[in-house]
């Protein structure tokens, strides 16, 4: 099995974080668990420079709160995205719709939305599936300090896929 860097990260996080594994090891023991695990050293180190890039993120998608006057208004988004000419070739209408579905549940918020926008461009996937983009939002809320309720909503959809985001 050689596999790509989604399903190295697949595997990680299934692996360290549904178990509730008590700590996620170093990089080095890492690599050399995924590579004794089948995935080939190329895609492994990719994974990880994905994973700690995703590291470097968790601040400004956890620090950056909408105002208080928006988040208060039901059924008024904080936010508009216009996605660029690249964005678009990447992400399908129904990822993109996906995205706006998430946020407007109140799954993720804009500072999150962007992070997950440049986590799936960075898994130089050509076409993304649904599947994939709801397993890197879980990545994404599940790094986010105080995501429990969100990251809980998404374990769901990406557990049971016919789940609805407003639910």
């Amino acid at each position: 099995m050689n596999g790509t860097v989604l399903d190295i990260l697949i595997y990680v996080f299934d692996r360290y974080m549904f178990d509730e594994s008590p700590e996620v090891p170093a990089r080095e023991a890492l690599a050399a668990d995924l590579e004794s695990a089948g995935f080939g050293e190329a895609n492994v180190e990719r994974a990880l420079d994905w994973l700690a890039d995703l590291a470097g993120e968790r601040a400004r998608g956890s620090t950056e709160a909408e105002p208080a006057q928006i988040s208060a208004r039901p059924g008024v988004r904080p936010s508009l995205r216009i996605y660029a000419a690249s964005e678009m070739v990447r992400l399908s209408a129904d990822c993109r719709g996906l995205l706006l579905s998430l946020e407007e549940a109140e799954i993720l918020r804009p500072a999150q939305r962007e992070i997950v926008i440049d986590r799936l461009l960075a898994l130089d996937v050509e076409d993304l599936t649904l599947e994939q983009v709801r397993w890197v939002v879980l990545m994404v809320l599940s790094s986010q300090p105080g995501q429990e309720q969100a990251c809980a909503r998404m374990e769901t959809l990406v557990l049971d896929p016919d789940t609805s985001a407003e639910h």
